[in-house]
This record gives C-alpha cells, structure tokens and sequence, in this order.
C-alpha cells in the first residue's frame, strides 16, 4: 500500500445498531476499490472485516477492524465497529481515532437504539457525521421515513443529498438532490436519465429541506434564501463541506449494500465532504516544558502517537495499532513510552486490512497503523521521543460493571488460563481479572453476560483453556447486637507441661463496622500477667477472620478481657490464645450475632418512559430508590441503594426493560444487616464452614 500524506487521509468510523449493515457496507466498499475480486458475506463467513473464528461463528462483530481503501487519490481508514452493546469498548477505541463516523441505519428498520447511542457517541466527540441508509432493495425499506424520523429527533440539520426512484417495488436508481439530476443502475454503474415525474415531488421536497440546512449555516445564506434567491451547486458544495466538519449539517444518503447499489457515490461523498485529519485539533502535553503541544497532525513536528487499540492473537501475533498525531513515523525509529519508561526501536511498520499486514516504510501525521512486538505498550499509551516527551489524554472507556466467578476445572491449565486472560485484557480495555482473596475466588469483570461468555468461548477456542463461569460469592460480614459475658478455660493435661489459660471476657457492639475488633483489658491484680495480654488478642484476631455465624470476617466488635487466672507452670501463650479464640466463639453466639450485606449505591441512567418500570424492578431486589435528577435528551438518572447480591444478572434485566437505553454503575457504599431470610439462607448454606471452623 502507497504512503499517503495528512490532506490525502480520511479516518472514517462505521457505528450503528447490530445487524444494521457495517459489514457489509465495508464489504461492498472493498469491492469497489479493488480490495476484494468478489463481495463476502457474514453469513458466508469470508468478509474482511469479521475474521475472528467467534465472529464468524456468531454472525456478529466483536472487534474493531480496519480496512484501508484507496479511492480517488486518496486514504479512506475505515473503522468497522461491532453493533452489539456488549462491545462498548471497541467503539470508544475507534472513535478516538477516528476524524468523522457514518451511522448506518436500516431503511426497513428505521431508527435503533443503536443509532442513538452512535449520534450521541458523535456528539460526544464532536465527529462530523454521514447517514448512510441501507437495504434500499428491500421492498418495506423507506428513505423517507428515516429522514422524517431523523429530522424529527436530531433537528433540521438533516441534509437528504440523495432519495432512491422505486419501480415495481425494486431499487432502480437515485436521484441527486444537490445536482438536481436522476441515476438508473446499470450493473453496479450509474447512468444519467430523465427524473421520474412521481419523483419531482420528493427532490421538491428534500431540495427544500436541503436548502433550508444549508441558509441556516450563515445570515447572508438565511437572507438570500428568505429573499427568495437560489444556490449555485458551487455554493451549495461549498457550504456543505465547511458545514458537515463543523457539525451543522448532517448528510444522507442511501443505497444496497448488498447489490453495491449507491456505494460509490458514498465514497466519493467521503473524499469530497469528510475531513481530513489536519482539519482537526490534537492537544497533548510536553512534559519537559509542561506547556500544551498542538500536535494536529502537522508533519513537521516532532513525532509523537497515540495507541488506540491492541491486538493480540495467538495467530497474528501482537499490534499496537497507533494514529500518529504529528511528525512521521518510520521503520528503525527509536521511540520513548513514558507510562512504561522504556525505550523500544521501531522494527517493522504495518498497515492492516483486516486480518493481513502489510509492510510499509513510514506513516505520516494523522494516518492509522500498527507496530509489531513492542513489549511494554498497551492500549493508551503515548510514543514520542525521549528528547521531546509528549503525553496524550487516556480515551475514556466503559468500566465494567457485570462479573462472574470463573474456575479452571483441569488444575494443570490455571498458570496458561492466567496468561491467556492478561493478554486478552491488553486487547480488551472492558475486561478485568480481579482476585477476591477474602472469598477465595476468581473474578471475571465484563460489559455483560454475553461479553463474559464470549470470552470464555475465545479461551477455549483460540488460547485451548477451558474456564467455567459461575455465580459469585458476597462479601457478607458478621457482627453482633448486644452484648454478652463469658469465661473459657483451657486446661489439658498430658504428661510433662500440660496446658492453662483462663479467660473472663466481654463482648459488645463497637459501633465501628470498618474495623473487625477493638481490643482492651481491665485485668487488676495479676489475675492475667500482662505478658500474656497479646496472647489474648491474637486469639481474638483469629475468631474474627471467620465468625462462628457464617465462617465470614467479623466487624464491629469490642472484646474486653477483665479477669481470668493463670498457673505458673502449665500457662503459656498457646494456652491463652486458643482460651481467648474459644471465649470469642462462644461469647459472640451469645451477643446476638447478625449477617451483615453489603449495600451498592446504584445510579441507573434511563429515558424518562422507562423510570416506573425500572423503580419496579428496584423494589423487587430490594432496592431504596433515594431519588431522581433530570438529564439532558429527556432522561433521568435514578439513584437508589441495593444489596450487592441482587445486582446479579442486572445487565441484562435492565437492557430488556429499556431496549438497551439504559445504562447504570454502582459503588460500594456500606454493610447492613440482611433479613432474617437472607440470613437464614445463608447459614444454612455455610452450615459445613462454620463446622470446620469449630474444629480447628
């Protein structure tokens, strides 16, 4: 692939909802610029974006892919993103790196959920932004309704630039609403003919609504068009362009992806109305001067990068894909990762199409690649120079908020599961391993269930690991409400030494629930030597590592040692400390011992339609709602406190409650003490810790 300079690149990101067409789209794409001899199918399993083996056997995109075209003189970096919610990571990561999206929608669907989580995603990013409307050859497919909906939604900036001429109920041709001229297919060729008189009504009416977008780009446009004045096609062209990289227009367009119908103009529309990357701004800091470097992608500064994603298959091999922010990158550079500290020479540099690299000698500002093995990087990382350190801001990524126990049933595998699992977190910034020693388990962090059980399929797949998913332990805690008096002695006798330590204590509430214990001694006249006072407390620093309730951590207690006696020869510190452990035990049954649960505080963010049902649901898992504050986009962000172990399986309740609208994170907030229920269910089932805990 040729070397392409910074105003001969575009960054183009494909977002939408899943099965909306993304594939498919860069599929037929890729056929027109040469890539491919013939079009793949997803379900053929052979297009060039989804070649993960879990892509293929799903029908799905579960990972970003770039597929470089040429066309017309010009670099199109294509960004196709996974639809599915579970992937959330993977979109991020693109539109970082991406200078403008499509958002492909389905005629015959109309507007998704996906749609506007991708306009919303745009926004966020200040991306300018195409429609790109598919299955024009299916017969219930309307551009017209999309355009009605979209306008209806996101404002007047819609700007319609071509609507489909149906004949028999079958996609014949487009009409170009800027040149005011008509196109019937010839194979995948466009030829020029009349305009249908049953579709002068609709290039009246998406001439006017695109007249309307573009007057209201300026006042001197806002006047001429109230006064009654037309555009030049020049005029028009020239508008659209400065106004779609500011965000004020939006374009449409539509067409078959599938019969690469309306395709080619989208690639052309790209070239002509997209930015390139030195029309956009890229800051980052220069840490040697502590000023701001304006990077934005200017050749003739220092080199500096940003790694927006990484891959690491046992197949390919590991990519640290990078968008270059100024200067040019070439092979043999010696470049400085500062969040590693560590320098690393450039070996080879890669652009990817898909699944195959290919070699190329440098990259220049504003262009997508990849280097190979380099050791230490990871995904946000910044690669400069050690003469000039630069550091770029971290993208910010979905944190992951659904787990599940994960075990490894042959134990030979446990070290091989361990790295297979680190290196899929280097690729997949939404995925955490998390080791939950208190409860003796593993724990596997993901978007949501299905993106847990993707991973464990990859595992077994790709890395030959098997790994099984389960329900996850709570961190439940044991305290005590009232307050108890005890004495334990402990007198063994075998020979030799034998052993003696008496003990009196109390035991109550120390109204402190983040400390396990507070200890104190009010012994008076020798009745315990203080030397044996640590004794005591280690005896008491063991009972609460598993309570004689449940075998959990115990908090809140206050043991208080007042009396006791001791023999001179018998009386040791093992003695002392096994009398205390025993006293602890007994004393605490006898103060009134309750399970504590710990409390999550839950923010949910949902459409305002869907807050009954959602308040619903929390009440039901025994959720307080504690309030609701109004958000922009006609939303409301419920906050509550839930006990943690109904928040099991709530990812997937709550997409189905809301059509995947809403989105919600929690936190720790405190322990409680569970209902009787709970409480009993629990002991029960801890009935066989709590006995080997008696034993010991």
């Amino acid at each position: 692939m040729n070397v392409y300079t910074t105003d001969k690149i575009r960054n183009v990101c494909l977002l939408g909802h899943s099965g909306a067409g993304k594939t498919t789209l860069v599929e037929a794409m890729a056929y027109l610029a040469g890539i491919t001899s013939r079009m793949g199918k997803v379900t053929d399993k052979n297009t060039v974006s989804d070649f993960g083996k879990e892509e293929q056997k799903r029908q799905i995109s579960i990972s970003t892919s770039i597929i470089p075209l040429e066309w017309e003189g010009t670099k199109i970096n294509l960004l196709d993103t996974p639809g599915s919610f579970d992937f959330v990571g993977e979109v991020e990561e693109a539109v970082s790196a991406a200078d403008a999206a499509i958002i492909v929608v389905s005629g015959k669907n109309g507007i998704e959920v996906g749609t506007e989580k991708a306009w919303e995603l745009c926004d966020k990013y200040n991306l300018p932004r195409f429609i790109f409307v598919t299955d024009m050859d299916i017969d219930n497919a309307s551009f017209k309704n999309v355009v009605e909906e979209m306008t209806e939604k996101y404002g007047k900036k819609m700007a319609p630039f071509h609507f489909p001429i149906r004949e028999n109920e079958k996609f014949v041709g487009y009409v170009n609403v800027i040149a005011e001229k008509a196109y019937r297919w010839e194979g995948k060729d466009a030829v020029e003919c009349e305009i249908p008189d049953y579709s002068k009504e609709n290039l009246t009416l998406y001439r006017d609504t695109l007249m309307e977008a573009v007057a209201e780009t300026s006042e001197d446009m806002m006047e001429r068009y109230f006064n009654g004045e037309t555009f030049s096609e020049a005029e028009i062209r020239a508008a659209l362009r400065t106004n779609v990289d500011e965000c004020s227009i939006v374009p449409m367009s539509m067409g078959s992806s599938v019969l690469c119908q309306g395709v080619y103009t989208l690639l052309d529309d790209i070239v002509k109305y997209l930015p390139s990357p030195e029309q956009r701004k890229c800051a980052g800091v220069n840490l040697k001067t502590n000023a701001i470097f304006e990077a934005n992608y200017d050749f003739s500064k220092p080199k500096s990068a940003y790694i927006f994603k990484t891959i690491v298959d046992p197949f390919i091999g590991k990519y640290s894909l990078i968008k270059v922010c100024s200067g040019v990158f070439k092979a043999g550079d010696v470049i400085y990762n500062k969040d590693k500290d560590i320098e690393e020479t450039i070996g080879k540099l890669y652009i990817l199409q898909g699944s195959k690299p290919y070699e190329v000698p440098e990259i220049h500002a504003g262009d997508i690649g990849a280097i190979a093995k380099l050791t230490a990087a990871r995904t946000g990382n910044t690669l400069s120079t050690k003469a000039v350190t630069i550091q770029y801001g971290k993208t910010e990524i979905s944190a992951p908020y659904t787990y599940m126990r994960y075990k490894v049933p042959n134990k030979a595998d446990v070290d091989k599961a361990a790295q297979s699992l680190q290196k899929m977190t280097h690729e997949d910034q939404t995925l955490k391993v998390v080791n939950d020693a208190e409860n003796h388990q593993l724990l596997l962090y993901g978007i949501s269930e299905q993106h847990l059980e993707i991973v464990v399929s990859r595992l077994f797949n790709e890395y030959k690991v098997q790994v099984e998913l389960s329900k996850p332990k709570v961190a439940y805690r044991e305290t005590i409400r009232k307050k108890s008096d005890v004495e334990y002695k402990y007198k063994k006798q075998s020979g030799g030494h034998g052993q003696y330590g008496h003990v009196k204590m109390r035991f109550e509430p120390s109204g402190d629930l983040n400390a396990p214990y507070v200890f104190e001694q009010e012994v008076v006249g020798g009745a315990v030597p203080k030397n044996y006072f640590p004794a005591v407390e280690k005896g008491i620093q063991e009972g609460v590592q598993r309570g004689p309730l449940a075998a959990y951590p115990v908090v809140g207690v206050k043991a208080v040692l007042y009396d006791g006696s001791y023999h001179p020869v018998d009386s040791s510190e093992m003695a002392f400390k096994t009398a205390a452990l025993q006293a602890f035990k007994k004393g605490f049954m006898e103060a009134g011992p309750v399970l504590l649960e710990p409390i999550a505080t839950l923010h949910v963010l949902v459409p305002d339609v869907y807050t009954g049902d959602v308040m619903g649901d929390l009440n039901k898992r025994r959720g307080r709602v504690l309030g609701m504050n109004p958000q922009p986009g006609g939303r409301q962000m419920i906050e509550a406190e839930i006990p943690q172990s109904c928040l099991f399986g709530y990812c997937t309740d709550l997409r189905s409650m809301t059509g995947g609208r809403g989105e919600y994170s929690y936190e720790f907030a405190r322990y409680e003490q569970a209902p009787s229920d709970v409480q009993e269910k629990e002991v029960a089932a801890r009935a066989s810790k709590v006995a080997e805990n008696a034993e010991e």
